[in-house]
């Protein structure tokens, strides 16, 4: 039930919409619970439908009995208890869920809950079905308007951006590539740098120019640079964005004003900095304050320019130190995928290490790609049925990266692709355990690390790929990695493509790049 709860939050990011998750009474419910929270955090519109014992029997002891009734707590939109059915209930069930799918799907997206309560005997009567699907009565239209900001909230912000010679617009998570859109033509229009999280579907596509900023996390664990080049203005949307050094720069310079703009009227700012918060549609207001600021307001301080060089320098300092190295390395996955993915596909990364590569090594690029990942409670539950959902929802080719922890924590969900025919690319780096706790403190106590923390497992993947029909490549170099993803995404079908790293070996990697960066930026004398 965990897996079909994230193959559901898949389908419903790719199509845009609610999608519906039935299930049985009792512990069935229960297992939808990491798919609802990372619904709830993310934004993501489902409907959970869960039959329910009739009310007399509920606390008696009855099998297949737990209490149901706000089991997802706060973390749905709305939620009801329906009464068993009975005749003429229907126009108030028309209601009940006209009610759930406008809660879900509203400007606060997130998981909506009907509990459904049914007596003996549990066969339908498929006559009375008929009749009530052959009624014509529809049910109630729900209409919701996104908050637009007032005239007021446009202009005085305009003018405040406007007059800001430090300014940064950063752009988190966000499925919407009208947003990122938007954010492009606002950074544009006032030349600011727009540090673009790679799921913010503002690094990669026609809208990327030179001021998308994608080495972030790269250039900032510079100190010299990070102190030396403090805003005075941020312009935050999106989810809190991946990267820690980015997180670590707004901390440490908090005389900076941050402004977070949020559609979804929610609460999503970790460094409780912010000094206002617009809950107005980001895309209107993007525009709308976009078509007031004119060039000659923009103040010329070199600004924009300084970060634009780091961009520059640190992206040719990565690519240059992972194009000299023969054999694979978990930093150069996401490099090779930028260039072998065609236009239009979906590149979803897993959490932990992946997400962070990605974040790290994906450069901005021009070639439209849709990235996407399980941000909102940042877990290894579902990431495969994630995928799989993903892929159903027909976003073009569909690759998956993923860690061989995860992978294994949801492998049943694999299952999915067998039933409906589905097409996805899993690439599977496999370092026998938990890499990034290698990068933490905890690393250091070596005598409880491996099993406490390295959890290594010793998994063959290849008899997991022939369970489930999948095509298995195990690729032990460039050449190979490039073959087998090019043949998977040209290929209709399931296929894993497993690279095999050493986790210290991994840890060497990452933290020689590092100084690799800091002196590309003080070649450039940006810092």
């Amino acid at each position: 039930m965990s897996s079909a709860g994230f193959f559901a939050l898949g389908l419903a990011r790719a199509r845009g919409g609610p999608v519906a998750l039935l299930c049985t009474s009792g512990t069935a419910a229960a297992n939808f619970l990491p798919a609802v929270a990372e619904a709830d955090l993310a934004r993501v519109p489902l409907l959970l439908l869960t039959a329910d014992r009739p009310h007399e029997l509920r606390g008696n002891g009855a099998p297949q009995t737990i209490d149901q009734v706000g089991i997802y707590g706060p973390r749905a939109r709305w939620a009801c208890d329906l009464p068993e059915p009975t005749e003429g209930l229907l126009p108030y069930l028309r209601a009940a869920v006209a009610r759930a799918l406008a809660a879900a799907a509203g400007p606060h997206a997130g998981p909506a809950h009907l509990n459904l309560p049914f007596r003996e005997p549990l066969v339908p009567d498929r006559d009375r079905l008929a009749e009530i699907f052959a009624e014509t009565q529809p049910a109630p239209r729900v209409t919701d308007h996104r908050r637009a900001a007032g005239a007021h909230t446009v202009e005085r912000l305009a003018a405040e951006l406007a007059a800001a010679e430090r300014g940064l617009i950063i752009i988190g998570p966000h499925d919407d590539p009208a947003l990122a859109q938007s954010a492009a033509r606002l950074a544009q229009a006032l030349g600011w740098p727009l540090l673009a999280d790679p799921l913010s579907q503002a690094r990669r596509g026609p809208h990327v120019g030179e001021l998308t900023i994608g080495a972030y996390d790269a250039f900032l664990r510079d100190e010299r640079f990070a102190a030396r080049h403090a805003p005075d203005l941020v312009l935050r949307l999106g989810a809190m964005p991946t990267a820690k050094p980015l997180l670590q720069y707004l901390t440490r310079h908090p005389q900076a004003r941050q402004i977070i703009v949020d559609g979804g009227a929610g609460w999503r700012e970790p460094t409780s900095l912010a000094a206002e918060h617009i809950f107005a549609d980001e895309v209107y207001l993007c525009d709308r304050v976009a078509g007031q600021i004119r060039a000659d307001d923009r103040p010329r301080s070199g600004w924009a320019e300084a970060w634009a060089a780091a961009e520059r320098a640190s992206q040719a300092a990565i690519a240059a130190h992972l194009a000299a190295r023969e054999d694979i390395s978990e930093p150069g996955v996401f490099a090779e995928l930028s260039r072998l993915l065609p236009a239009g596909a979906t590149l979803f990364a897993a959490n932990s290490m992946p997400v962070r590569d990605l974040d790290t090594f994906l450069p901005p690029g021009e070639a439209p790609l849709r990235i996407m990942g399980n941000r909102g409670a940042n877990g290894i539950d579902g990431l495969t049925s994630t995928a799989l959902g993903l892929a159903a929802g027909g976003l073009g080719p569909v690759v998956f990266v993923s860690g061989d922890l995860s992978l294994y924590h949801d492998s049943n969900g694999l299952l999915a692709a067998r039933l409906h025919s589905l097409s996805l690319t899993i690439v599977l780096i496999n370092n026998d355990g938990g890499g990034i706790f290698s990068f933490l403190p905890q690393a250091s106590e070596q005598d409880v690390f491996e099993p406490l923390f390295g959890t290594p497992h010793g998994l063959d993947f290849r008899p997991l790929a022939e369970l489930y029909g999948a095509t298995y490549s195990h690729a032990a170099s460039w050449p190979e990695f490039r073959a087998a993803v090019g043949a998977g995404v040209a290929r209709r079908g399931l296929h894993i493509v497993e690279v095999r790293t050493e986790r210290a070996q991994n840890v060497a990697d990452h933290r020689a790049i590092w100084p690799v960066v800091a002196e590309a930026i003080t070649d450039i004398g940006v810092v």
